[in-house]
């Protein structure tokens, strides 16, 4: 219970250490719990459910940063925030992903990219082990970052997959394609793929999908997905090898890369030590009240 008790105090500081990621904070807190309102107004509990999931996700940086000890720049503390509220509330309850055209490949990018810096600070937080300290030279600083960000790239497809075959979901998203080539079509059983070009229409059990064309199920959506997942991160690990190349220097790289927190931001440690002084003042306080109740012991002739 004090644990808890001392983590959602440290929270509280961390939410509010800087005031501009606090208002965005703030902001799209009440957005989404006016969505979620509104969802179950509508009897929509699998909307209300994504809000409450969204709430958490917006805690998400706070945490990271109080339990890992780093710190995120203000301005990419600001566009996760953002990123979850498009992904999840403008993406999903909105469906931005059907309105918009390229909605999910902004956000793959973007996500690509934040991942990046996430694994990039990782190294940092490793490295203040001294039972694990290491250095890395900036081209493999960069990998690292890169292969983290991919990483996490690749298992949210294995989730995306995982989501429609066993609850029958469409979190990959279908394409419609004009052209297919498959060798199991090859009329002679050869490895040779067949190739129909120019298709209008499918029909399935005899009855015509409206499509306009082959309807792909989630391939193309995964591999565009990885593909704008490579480019977010390369693009960061270009920036982390000529941030670590010049030592820390230059302002741009500095919006997006974490750094490891100062001792008076560390407000977990600092709520702990501030519990435990009261702790010491409680016991303190109590043993010289015991003392003061202690009886006089009576004079000897």
């Amino acid at each position: 219970m004090k644990w808890f008790q001392n983590m959602m105090k440290a929270l509280h500081m961390e939410l509010r250490e800087h005031r501009s990621s606090f208002f965005v904070y703030i902001m799209l807190r009440a957005l989404v719990i006016a969505c979620m309102v509104l969802q179950a107004l509508n009897g929509n509990y699998e909307n209300v459910f994504l809000c409450l999931l969204t709430l958490v996700l917006l805690v998400m940086p706070s945490l990271i940063q109080l339990n890992l000890k780093i710190e995120f720049p203000t301005t990419l503390e600001i566009i996760i925030l953002l990123f979850i509220f498009a992904a999840e509330i403008l993406g999903e309850i909105q469906e931005y992903y059907l309105k918009i055209p390229n909605w999910d490949v902004v956000l793959h990018t973007m996500n690509g990219f934040l991942m990046a810096a996430i694994g990039f600070s990782l190294v940092d937080v490793l490295n203040r082990e001294e039972k694990m300290k290491f250095e890395l030279s900036p081209v493999f600083m960069s990998l690292t970052a890169f292969a983290f960000s991919m990483t996490v790239g690749v298992l949210w497809e294995f989730f995306e997959y995982g989501m429609d075959t066993f609850f029958g979901l469409d979190m990959q998203k279908d394409t419609v394609i004009h052209t297919i080539r498959s060798v199991t079509l090859n009329p002679n059983g050869e490895n040779i793929p067949a190739v129909i070009q120019g298709i209008q229409d499918t029909i399935v059990n005899g009855e015509s999908l409206g499509v306009g064309g082959y309807l792909d199920i989630g391939l193309h959506d995964t591999m565009e997905d990885l593909l704008v997942n490579f480019a977010g991160a390369l693009l960061f690990s270009i920036i982390g090898y000529f941030y670590i190349k010049k030592k820390g220097k230059g302002t741009m790289a500095r919006r997006f890369i974490p750094r490891l927190k100062e001792d008076d931001a560390d407000f977990l440690r600092i709520v702990q030590e501030e519990e435990e002084e009261e702790e010491e003042e409680k016991k303190k306080e109590k043993e010289m009240e015991m003392e003061r109740k202690e009886p006089e012991e009576p004079a000897t002739n």
